[in-house]
């Protein structure tokens, strides 16, 4: 009964857990941050073995609730092997023959161990779980990590195929100009060449947005990824969270590590019970017929500590006890590290890409505006044009790169101080794109 409801307790935990084994749907043409976690809830690989860690934990506490099986023992002696007469003459069965038969059953009685085994596995189980949380906790921030530089890579694709275009407008604006004799093949020609290296840098760009997205399905668990999806997030969206506030709950890594001290504890206290042995308590049945009465036997039998005193045993328990404690010290300074870090990081992204989004761009583009209207009026050269749309383009990249680390650094600093946030059922029904992905 009680090795039942545990064996169910874990596999509630699991689903509730939101993992699965890993369903063959194709992936969603487009696909929202949010849904991207659902999905790797379900499917990543490091997730599931996560899962069948923590289904071996159940099952090792499903075992310290199980007593140890006795031992059935059946022996038969005096066995004759002359002539002589096995009875006395008036039966001659097995059963009336003088053999010796002896039916025998054995014990193991534990003394002060079995609720110390208990506590040990227990803990164990806790730990199990705070492991299989942290698995979800980290793969939670590298979907979020992956998915915002895929957009970012598409970002950047969109932004050099502007200035792609741009170029190529500039360039036939300058054969209008040559023919009019108010411009030279040279520039001309540098402006072709300025137009046909921007193509090139869109096209190198898309290969690598192509190559973010494979990035992101192999952390969904897709089995032949190929990047032929699209987001459906905005990548300013995802940078505009605000403040990055909400209710914390304490880091599972850090419970992992509370609950496998406690668990070495236990342990600890296992190894110095197994100095009192146990006893093994013997119940037997005797029949030797056929002039001796049927009897039933009792006894004891206990290993003597003499010469091993589990010492060794105690020992090696205790070292790993001390190195659970220094490992929950390490974490619980790794926590406060993490969370420091991060929040530094995020001020400086956020900061950055409002400079940016306020300042620097609205001007760069006010300049290559200017600059663009006097180059085609004669009012400017070749060198300024370039000189405007190369520094264009530079700033509307770093802007971007500014939005994907204010986003990256908003997911990592909610990640380390661990704040509570939706369900993923929760997320995917209350998203806007819900319908679309699940009917692509």
């Amino acid at each position: 009964m009680l090795a039942g409801g545990l064996l169910l307790l874990g596999t509630l935990f699991v689903h509730g857990a939101g993992t699965v084994s890993a369903p063959s749907k194709p992936m969603p043409r487009n696909l929202t941050l949010a849904r991207a976690k659902e999905i790797a809830y379900l499917r990543n690989w490091d997730l599931l073995a996560a899962k069948a860690n923590l289904d071996q934990a159940v099952g090792q506490e499903i075992v310290t609730h199980e007593f140890p099986n006795p031992t059935l023992a059946w022996s038969t002696q005096k066995i004759n092997v002359d002539n002589r007469p096995a009875s006395d003459g008036s039966a001659n069965g097995l059963w009336d023959r003088n053999y010796d038969t002896i039916f025998a059953i054995n014990q193991l009685w534990e003394l002060n161990k079995r609720s110390k085994r208990q506590a040990s596995a227990a803990a164990g189980r806790e730990a199990a779980e705070a492991g299989f949380k942290d698995a979800r906790r980290t793969l939670d921030l590298a979907v979020a990590k992956a998915y915002i530089a895929a957009l970012l890579a598409q970002t950047n694709v969109r932004i050099l195929h502007q200035t792609s275009e741009s170029l190529q407008h500039e360039a036939k604006i300058a054969e209008t100009r040559l023919n009019a004799g108010d411009l030279s093949k040279s520039d001309k020609a540098q402006i072709e060449i300025a137009a046909s290296r921007a193509e090139l840098d869109a096209e190198s760009a898309q290969t690598t947005a192509v190559t973010a997205r494979i990035a992101v399905e192999v952390l969904l668990g897709e089995k032949k990824p190929s990047g032929a999806w699209m987001m459906a997030d905005d990548l300013g969206e995802l940078a505009a969270v605000g403040e990055v506030n909400g209710p914390t709950a304490p880091r599972p890594d850090l419970v992992a590590a509370q609950a496998t001290l406690r668990k070495s504890e236990w342990d600890w206290r296992l190894q110095r019970a197994m100095q009192v042995p146990d006893p093994t308590i013997l119940v037997q049945y005797e029949h030797e017929p056929f002039d001796q009465p049927n009897t039933i036997g009792v006894g004891i039998s206990l290993p003597l500590p003499i010469w091993n005193q589990n010492g060794g045993n105690i020992h090696a328990a205790a070292a790993v006890r001390d190195q659970a404690a220094s490992q929950v010290g390490k974490i619980q300074t790794q926590v406060a590290s993490d969370i420091s870090t991060a929040e530094v990081a995020y001020q400086e992204a956020l900061t950055r890409w409002h400079k940016y989004q306020k300042d620097i761009s609205p001007r760069a583009s006010e300049v290559l505006k200017s600059v663009t209207y006097a180059y085609q009026k004669g009012g400017a050269t070749l060198l300024d044009l370039l000189e405007a749309e190369r520094s264009d383009n530079d700033i509307r990249l770093a802007t971007a790169q500014a939005m994907a680390d204010s986003a990256t650094t908003a997911a990592t600093l909610a990640n380390v101080r661990n704040v509570i946030s939706p369900s993923p059922a929760t997320l995917v029904h209350n998203s806007k794109e819900h319908h679309a992905l699940s009917h692509p």
